[in-house]
């Protein structure tokens, strides 16, 4: 209940398994990574949070479930949400006894030196 009041009472949010741990120890909330981690991958199956995967090597947890892609900053590993639609003019045919479930695009970006 702790860690679900952590990850939704800010509202929309991107979160990794480690933020939440930091943020989880700094409220004195007994617990381990491997139950964050397990605890998100639960929230995920149950709908509450949808995975969002950066690289092989980050993987967020995104409070809004709704349909939309996202912008990651580069330098700060951070993801934020392209508000309005994405354009796509093709995409692939998926393998043979295979249906495509949905599509996510992750825009990699950076801040210009202004």
């Amino acid at each position: 209940m702790a860690l679900a009041g952590l990850l939704f009472k800010k509202g929309d949010r991107h979160i990794s398994a480690e933020l939440l741990h930091e943020e989880a120890q700094s409220m004195r909330v007994p617990v381990s990574l491997a139950t964050i981690y397990n605890t998100l991958h639960q929230f995920t199956e149950a709908g509450l949070l949808r995975e969002v995967a950066v690289d092989g090597a980050r993987t967020y947890f995104d409070t809004n479930v709704s349909d939309h892609h996202h912008f990651f900053v580069e330098g700060e590993n951070s993801l934020m949400d392209i508000e309005g639609p994405v354009s796509l003019t093709q995409v692939p045919e998926p393998p043979e006894g295979m249906e495509i479930t949905a599509v996510e695009v992750v825009v990699r970006v950076r801040r210009t030196d202004a």
